[in-house]
C-alpha cells in the first residue's frame, strides 16, 4: 500500500536577533563660562545689599557676618550694582534678566562651540537651563536664529532644577547621545541670581542668598562617538560620561525653591540642607560608585557644586573626603559665587584647562537642588 502521507518540511530556524546597537560614548568637547563685567569684591557689595534689603538704621551684624563667612571674595552681577535698587518691580528685573541673559548665553555658546572646533550648525539638542528668569519663546528659541543654529535643532528649555540643573542636565544630555551617534548637544545655563533678590527682605533666606550668589552663564559642548558606527571620537578637551543617577529624597520639597509673588522669585534655603546631606549622600554616592566598581578613594576629580561653606563641610564629611578633595569647589566659589547651575559647569571648565587630570582619572560630578534631589555623574579622562 502506498505511503500517502506527506513528508514533514523543516521549518527555517529562527534568524539570529540582530547584535545591540552599540550605544554611543559621550565626550565632553568644550565647555565655557561668561560672566558679566560687572565685578566686585566681597566687601564693596555688603552695604549696598544691606540698602536693599533692611530697613533704614536696622541692625547690620546678621548681613556683615554672612557677608564675611560666604566663603566669596568676588562677584559678577548682571546689572551695575547702583542700578539694583531703580528696579521697580519683577517685570523690570525679568527685563533685565532677558537682555543680559541672552548677551552672556551667546557669548558662552559661541566661545565653547569654536573652542571645540563647531559652528552653531553643528548642534543637534540645545537644552538651555535657568531658574533665575522666565521668557516665552524661551531663551533657547531665541538663540537659535541669532546666533545661526539649523531650523531643525531641538530644543529642551528647563526651569525649577536650580542648582542641580548643571549636573541633570549633561545627564540628559549624555541620555540623548547614546542613541544619536555622531550627534552633537549643548548645555547652556543661565544664571543671574542678583536680579531675583527681594527688596526689603530681611529674611535670613534673603540675606543668605544676598551673601551667595554670584551671576553667569556657562555652555558645554558634548559629542557622541559610538563603536562600530564610522564616527570618530570627539575632541579630548574633557572627559567621558560613564553612568549617571538621580535621586529625590521624600518628603523634603520645603528645603530649596522659591516662593513665587508679585515681587517675583522669593527664595527659600532651609538651614536643614546640610544635615540631610550628611544624614543621606554617602550611602548615595558609594552605592553609585560601587554599582561600576568603585569607591569615593578612586575618584580623582570632585566637580561639587558649591553650594555654600556649610554645605561643602557636610559633603566632606558624609563621604570622608581628604581636605583638598573639593577645592576646585572652594576655589570657584571665592572667584565667583555661587552661579546655581552654571556652578558645576564652572568648576568642570578648570578641568578642561588649567587643571586637566591624568588619563584614566575618574570623576564625579555632584549637584543638589529643589526637590529636594541629587544629581551624579560619574566621567573619566
Amino acid at each position: 500500500m502506498t505511503d500517502m502521507r506527506v513528508p514533514l518540511i523543516a521549518e527555517p530556524a529562527p534568524a539570529a536577533p540582530p547584535p545591540p546597537h552599540a550605544a554611543a560614548v559621550t565626550t565632553v568637547a568644550a565647555v565655557h563660562t561668561a560672566l558679566p563685567p560687572h565685578r566686585y569684591p566681597q566687601d564693596r557689595l555688603t552695604e549696598p545689599i544691606g540698602d536693599l534689603c533692611l530697613a533704614p538704621g536696622a541692625d547690620r551684624a546678621v548681613l556683615r557676618r554672612l557677608h564675611t563667612s560666604a566663603g566669596v571674595r568676588t562677584r559678577h552681577l548682571a546689572l551695575p550694582i547702583e542700578r539694583y535698587a531703580a528696579l521697580r518691580d519683577f517685570r523690570e528685573s525679568n527685563e533685565a534678566w532677558l537682555t543680559t541673559g541672552l548677551d552672556l548665553a551667546e557669548r558662552a555658546l559661541t566661545t565653547a562651540l569654536a573652542q571645540a572646533g563647531l559652528t552653531p550648525a553643528d548642534v543637534d539638542l540645545l537644552v538651555c537651563a535657568s531658574i533665575t528668569g522666565v521668557a516665552a519663546p524661551s531663551l533657547d528659541a531665541r538663540l537659535a536664529g541669532r546666533t545661526g543654529m539649523r531650523p531643525d535643532v531641538k530644543r529642551l528649555p528647563v526651569f525649577g532644577l536650580g542648582c542641580v540643573a548643571g549636573a541633570a542636565g549633561l545627564a540628559r544630555v549624555h541620555d540623548y547621545l547614546r542613541g544619536h551617534p555622531g550627534g552633537t548637544a549643548v548645555l547652556l545655563t543661565v544664571e543671574l541670581c542678583s536680579l531675583t533678590l527681594q527688596k526689603g527682605d530681611d529674611s535670613r533666606a534673603n540675606l543668605v542668598a544676598g551673601a551667595l550668589f554670584g551671576d553667569g552663564a556657562a555652555a558645554l559642548v558634548a559629542r557622541a562617538a559610538g563603536t562600530g558606527t564610522g564616527v570618530g571620537p570627539a575632541p579630548a578637551a574633557g572627559p567621558a560620561v560613564v553612568a549617571t543617577r538621580s535621586h529625590l529624597h521624600p518628603g523634603t520639597e520645603h528645603l530649596l525653591g522659591w516662593e513665587v509673588g508679585a515681587g517675583g522669585f522669593r527664595v527659600v534655603i532651609d538651614p536643614a540642607v546640610p544635615a540631610l546631606v550628611r544624614r543621606e549622600l554617602g550611602a548615595q554616592v558609594r552605592g553609585f560608585l560601587a554599582g561600576h566598581g568603585l569607591d569615593t578613594g578612586d575618584i580623582g576629580a570632585w566637580v561639587c557644586h558649591p553650594g555654600g561653606p556649610k554645605v561643602l563641610e557636610a559633603v566632606t564629611e558624609a563621604l570622608a573626603l581628604p581636605d583638598d578633595a573639593l577645592t576646585p569647589s572652594r576655589r570657584s566659589l571665592a572667584a565667583v559665587g555661587n552661579l546655581s547651575s552654571a556652578s558645576v559647569l564652572h568648576i568642570l571648565q578648570g578641568f578642561t584647562e588649567a587643571h586637566r587630570p591624568a588619563p584614566g582619572t575618574w570623576g564625579l560630578v555632584l549637584a543638589m537642588g529643589p526637590g529636594f534631589c541629587t544629581e551624579l555623574v560619574l566621567l573619566r579622562w
